[in-house]
């Protein structure tokens, strides 16, 4: 279970990053598969109009706190 949740912060961590850089500049390695939050949720949330960068950026903080959790568990194991 904890490879999964290691595997999910992973994902939201390279999806903020890459979603920040994809409303930057065109993002043209796996744009289709990390860019998904940016590209259809993002338009569809009328507050975060104008906070595109922020939100992409807080999807990476919340990547780096599933992280974390998942290794301080691993270490209370």
């Amino acid at each position: 279970m904890r490879e999964v949740i290691r595997l999910a912060g992973a994902f939201l961590v390279a999806a903020g990053i890459s979603g920040t850089i994809d409303h930057l500049a065109v993002q043209p390695f796996w744009g289709a598969i990390l860019n998904v939050f940016n590209r259809q949720v993002i338009p569809r949330l009328g507050f975060l109009t104008g906070y595109e960068i922020y939100a992409d950026l807080f999807v990476a903080v919340v990547g780096v706190v599933v992280l974390a959790a998942a290794w301080r568990r691993d270490e209370d194991a």
